[in-house]
């Protein structure tokens, strides 16, 4: 029996990885979550899976249960679940979005917890920290996403010296059949419409610049130990083939799967096996499948990310932030869809952030918050 603590159990995530539970309840109990401002559903899925310790968004958030769980909000309240103790075998599934989720998985590796990880801002932020504490605690991490999923699946059993190169798929996010004239009046509507996946608003965005990928690429870097110059992204819009791992023969393994995130989450759960589980298999009779460049010129957000981790540093934490806010000022229609590249790309040039030190935790996240309320306020924004 694994004992999971879900963060972010309202989100879309979160939701999949219940229903993986359901399938699966006789390996999997829920002995803590986090929920958000969906109170309603909230209030189903802790009636349904009674955890020991609840944390919600907001004091004001909490509402009265059929049973008496520990209670704690905020985000001392997210690393009060991510600490909470009490048995064997305990795994925190980390769901959040945002930089938010980057000290809940350092409390909760600090606990002895193993990672299921989906919080991409954690390595992100802090890989280097992230790899050491996970080597120090010596607990395992397991990502989420489907990109990783792929590669840790292709990798399985291959020595890490024949790995030459990574291939990172990208669906190509709701604009890909656009070219960037075309760009200039899309509407927050039409970039929450992607094509192939179910996710959250915010990671939906990041699809549509590209974002996405470029902070997929940064988590291969420490999740695989790869160079990035041998990580790459490839437009793959069929969404079919998760990634790909070339070796140093020239052959290639690939993943393949339908777009179902219930697919990478119940492997993360049960790795290193293949648990029965009720969804949709792939046919692959007939299937086309469509690889090509992914152009810097087309999505410079891309770009940024690289060139963030070449910088190194703060730079990470300042490529997270201010996407961060550029992100949130597109869903709140404070800004047009190709001003959040212009706003990522002012602060990644420049030379406000460099620093000779590795930068600590701390750091990392006080400049983060730094960038991000700086940026808020240039358009006007009140905290």
């Amino acid at each position: 029996m694994k004992h999971l603590y879900i963060l972010g159990a309202c989100g879309s995530i979160g939701t999949q990885t219940l229903d993986v539970v359901r399938q699966n309840p006789k390996e999997y109990k829920v002995i803590g979550m986090s929920v958000g401002s969906n109170l309603e559903l909230a209030k189903e899925i802790i009636e349904e899976f009674k955890p020991e310790i609840v944390c919600f968004r907001k004091q004001e958030h909490i509402f009265s249960m059929s049973y008496t769980p520990i209670v704690v909000y905020g985000d001392e309240g997210l690393l009060a679940v991510s600490r909470y103790r009490g048995y064997e075998n305990e795994w925190l599934v980390n769901a959040l979005v945002g930089v938010a989720g980057l000290r809940p998985t350092v409390e909760a590796i600090q606990s002895r917890k193993h990672i299921a990880l989906a919080n991409k801002e954690t390595l992100v932020v802090a890989g280097d920290i992230i790899r050491d504490l996970i080597s120090k605690y010596n607990v395992e991490l397991v990502p989420i996403d489907s990109e990783h999923s792929a590669i840790l699946q292709c990798i399985r059993g291959e020595a890490a010296k024949d790995i030459a190169k990574l291939w990172i798929t990208a669906s190509g996010g709701s604009f890909r059949n656009k070219i960037r004239d075309e760009l200039e009046n899309v509407t927050v509507e039409e970039a929450l419409n992607h094509p192939n996946w179910k996710m959250g608003p915010k990671i939906t965005i990041d699809s549509a610049t590209m974002m996405n990928k470029g902070f997929e690429v940064i988590e291969a870097h420490y999740l695989f130990d790869v160079d990035y110059e041998h990580i790459e992204a490839i437009y793959h819009p069929e969404s079919i083939v998760h990634s790909m791992v070339e070796f140093q023969d020239g052959s290639i393994k690939a993943q393949l799967g339908v777009s179902d995130m219930r697919i990478p989450i119940s492997y993360a759960l049960a790795y290193p096996s293949h648990k029965s589980l009720m969804v949709e298999h792939l046919n692959l009779k007939p299937r086309t499948l469509t690889f090509q460049e992914l152009s810097f010129e087309r999505f410079p957000c891309l770009r940024y990310a690289y060139l963030a981790a070449q910088k190194g540093g703060l730079y990470l934490a300042v490529l997270n932030a201010s996407n961060e806010a550029a992100v949130y000022l597109f869903l709140n229609k404070k800004i047009p869809f190709l001003e959040i590249e212009k706003i990522i790309e002012k602060e990644i040039m420049s030379s406000a952030y460099e620093t000779k030190n590795t930068p600590s935790l701390e750091e990392r996240i006080q400049v983060g918050k730094a960038v991000y309320v700086k940026i808020l306020k240039e358009y006007g924004e009140i905290l």
